[in-house]
């Protein structure tokens, strides 16, 4: 009785890794919100805004897999707390140069920076999981890593804007400091079991060598990997990418409120999505001995009946307020379903890769996911700007097509429960 008691608590460990992830997204998300929305109030520039924000993000794509391999490669601890460390004297750098280098160039390399250490920073902690929490605790532990992230990444926006409208930019890059400090202290006293690899002396050779163990093992040893990683990359790219960019598009253009009352709205909607993460992940930690494999064609049928209710609203319903709140309500659903399937799916991950491999097999699913994702959102752009009254049109082919994607992988999940001894 008392060793089931012990294996059902959480760690020290874990708990410090938990609570460094809190206190490091928090300060890094208040600086990706605040230094732009400095640029934006500087220059009055839209397009000037958003390609610094789109630029930043290509980094943290190049870096995922290279975070990966050093997730995998060198003491996952040290990488954690060297990227912070590293973090905060870039911050403080930052302060110094402010008054004498042109800001503007100066915060697109700050974003770029901070983009690309947060790619290296998270195949760390994912790869750290599975070494930290029983296997029969992975679904919780992996719940509880996912809800402090979605929190912190609400937090630190609405922190953010706060402080910017309050206080300007300054207050925010020393608190920002303090975050990350306070992070690498806590990870200093982690404990990471690690076994050192052989690698060749050329450390090129050694990280293509690296990437190719991992796509072998997921291509070949294990292709059941790949084959649930395009299914969670689908969820991304046919569902979560058209939420995103129908609900601006809709509720801003299309459905008649006036510009105060549609982006309080939109607003709203963006809370109710953000809540829907929280949910999702709060249920994956409640009910995690009843998700098993078998479970998830239901939550996938799920996200898919929730991307059509949009469209028969859309199609059906004339009431712009009654529109809203299906489109809302559904894409919150979405969130919430899609936020259980991503935490079954990274767990499964974690329990049918071997601990000297996870760091990259996990960092590719994640580069493939953020691949696709904004490459959605491009196609989606295009859609509605020019489908005009048919806009329920792609939430219909989103949802059929996801559907039958579900159908079509009932025995790929079937055999994940085989393969995990879930």
């Amino acid at each position: 009785m008392n060793e089931k008691m012990k294996r059902t608590r959480f760690s020290r460990d874990f708990i410090l890794v938990v609570t460094g992830q809190i206190v490091s997204i928090f300060g890094n998300q208040i600086l990706r919100y605040a230094l732009p929305l400095y640029v934006l109030n500087q220059t009055g520039s839209s397009a000037l805004f958003g390609t610094i924000s789109a630029v930043a993000f290509i980094p943290m794509l190049l870096l995922y897999p290279v975070g990966g391999i050093l997730a995998d490669r060198l003491n996952k601890k040290k990488v954690m707390v060297v990227l912070d460390l590293s973090t905060s004297i870039l911050v403080f750098i930052f302060c110094l140069l402010a008054g004498s280098v042109e800001i503007v160039s100066l915060i697109a390399t700050m974003m770029i920076a901070l983009y690309a250490i947060q790619g290296a920073y998270q195949p760390a902690v994912q790869a750290s999981i599975p070494i930290l929490v029983p296997p029969e605790y992975l679904i919780q532990g992996n719940s509880i890593v996912n809800t402090v992230t979605s929190l912190s990444g609400m937090a630190g926006p609405v922190m953010g804007g706060v402080l910017f409208s309050w206080v300007g930019l300054d207050p925010i890059l020393y608190v920002s400091i303090g975050c990350f400090l306070a992070s690498a202290i806590m990870e200093m006293f982690i404990h990471i079991p690690f076994v050192k690899q052989q690698r060749e002396k050329n450390m090129i050779r050694t990280g293509l060598s690296d990437l190719k163990d991992g796509f072998r093992f997921m291509f070949r040893e294990k292709p059941v990997l790949w084959k649930i990683s395009v299914v969670f990359s689908g969820v991304g790219l046919l569902l979560t990418s058209l939420v995103l960019i129908a609900l601006p598009v809709l509720i801003t253009q299309r459905l008649g409120f006036a510009p105060d009352t549609a982006n309080r709205l939109y607003g709203y909607a963006l809370g109710v999505m953000a809540g829907g993460a929280i949910t999702g992940g709060a249920i994956a930690g409640v009910v995690a001995s009843k998700l098993k494999p078998p479970t998830i064609p239901f939550i996938l049928t799920g996200c898919a009946f929730s991307i059509l209710a949009g469209g028969m609203a859309l199609q059906m319903l004339t009431d712009p307020l009654t529109i809203y709140v299906v489109l809302t309500l559904g894409a919150g659903s979405l969130t919430a379903l899609s936020t259980l399937f991503q935490i079954q799916v990274m767990s499964y991950i974690q329990i049918l890769t071997p601990k000297e491999l996870v760091g990259k097999v996990i960092s590719f699913v994640i580069c493939i996911c953020m691949c696709l994702l904004p490459a959605g959102q491009l196609i989606y752009g295009f859609v509605f700007e020019t489908i005009g009254y048919y806009a329920y049109v792609p939430f219909y082919v989103a949802g059929v097509t996801m559907a039958t994607v579900t159908l079509l992988t009932r025995s790929t999940f079937a055999s994940i429960g085989t393969l995990s001894g879930t």
